[in-house]
Order: structure tokens, then sequence, then C-alpha cells
């Protein structure tokens, strides 16, 4: 329901105040991210994904939009990122941290090649934390999400529809919102903040790396 664009929206807010010449999206899936960054930004932009599939879609979209000479896509891993020490002005990911199996040294190896003082922002799926729209998204993850899928998309849809409010549900349960904030201070970010959207659907963070 357009959600997800406006989430997006959000969190390069958090990005484009910033005076950045370089910029590294991580998990930049097929580069709606990498594109909408070089679309509001005089940056370079550098899109990092583990999937090839993501990439030669992104790819596409990149020609598509004539942005080759400013977005560049990479194969890689959010874990291990195959850049220098403090090589970019910012950084976003969208949609990692449930993916990794240690969030903590992701978000230390993230923090490793922005230049202090640089931005760093995330967008991630999130719970509501009201218990009236908590039951709803549960009904949502777990009943209209399969069914759509399998209805729009056969049985690999439906699987992917099964897996999201699990995976979120079970993320949180071992990674709370406030363990969460406490990791990106120790990974060396200041000034945390968190904007939670769409009554906890999605969560935007953004912080700035420290001088330290």
């Amino acid at each position: 329901m357009g959600q997800n664009r406006r989430w997006r929206r959000a969190m390069i807010d958090r990005i484009v105040p910033a005076d950045a010449k370089s910029v590294l999206d991580v998990a930049c899936g097929p580069a709606g991210v990498s594109l909408q960054l070089a679309d509001r930004t005089d940056a370079e932009i550098v899109g990092i994904d583990l999937t090839e599939d993501m990439l030669l879609q992104g790819k596409h979209n990149v020609d598509v939009a004539g942005m080759g000479d400013r977005v560049h896509l990479v194969i890689g891993r959010g874990q291990q990122l195959p850049f220098a020490d403090s090589q970019f002005d910012a950084l976003t990911f969208t949609y990692l941290l449930r993916y990794v199996d240690d969030p903590q040294s992701t978000l230390n190896e993230l923090a490793r090649v922005i230049k202090p003082g640089g931005t760093a922002a995330s967008l991630e799926f999130f719970l509501p934390p009201s218990r009236f729209w908590r039951f709803w998204w549960w009904g949502f993850t777990r009943i209209v999400l399969p069914t759509a899928g399998w209805v729009t998309g056969g049985w690999a849809w439906f699987v992917v529809g099964r897996f999201l409010g699990p995976s979120i549900s079970n993320h949180y349960r071992r990674y709370p919102l406030s363990w969460t904030i406490d990791a990106w201070q120790r990974a060396g970010f200041e000034d945390v903040g968190t904007q939670i959207m769409s009554l906890g659907g999605g969560l935007v963070m953004w912080g700035t790396r420290s001088n330290g």
C-alpha cells in the first residue's frame, strides 16, 4: 500500500541534509534506494548486495534511469565489506539485520567504512508497540500476506509471505529496540535516533559516526 516507498524516503531524509560526496547503500537489492540517493544528492553512490539476481535487476534499473555514471553496483556481504576504513561520507542499509548471524559485528563493520562525522541511516521492519495494532499486524503478516502471495505469485510467494512475520517477531525477541540502539552506540555512532513508521510496521534509525 505504498508504505515501503514512504519509509525509504524517510530514511533518505536523514542522509540528504548532509553534504555527502560518496554514499554506500548496503543490501541495495534492485537499487531502489541507490537511485533515490542519486536523485536527491550529488554524491557518487555505491550499492552492494549479496544476491546476484538482485544486482542484475538493479543494473537494469540503473541503466533505464540513465544513472550508470553515478550509481555503481558490486556484489558482497554487509558483514565483510570490500572497502577501506572511512571510505564513505554516508551509508544506508535496508532490511539487513534480520539476515545476519551477528548484528553487532555487522554494525561494527558498517561503521568502519564511514568517515568520522558521517551519517548512517537504516530501514527495518518493526513490531507495533501498541497491543491493539500488534494484533492486527499479526493477522496481516500471518494470514493476509501468505494468502496474497499465493494468489499473486503461487507457492514461492506463499513461502515468502509466511516467512516474513515470524522472522520479524523472532528477531525482536532476540534483539529488542533498546538492544539495537545500544548496538549502534557500541559500534561508534552518536546521536542515535529512531522513527517508528506506520503505527509500528517500519523503523527508521540513524546516527553519526563518532570522531573517537
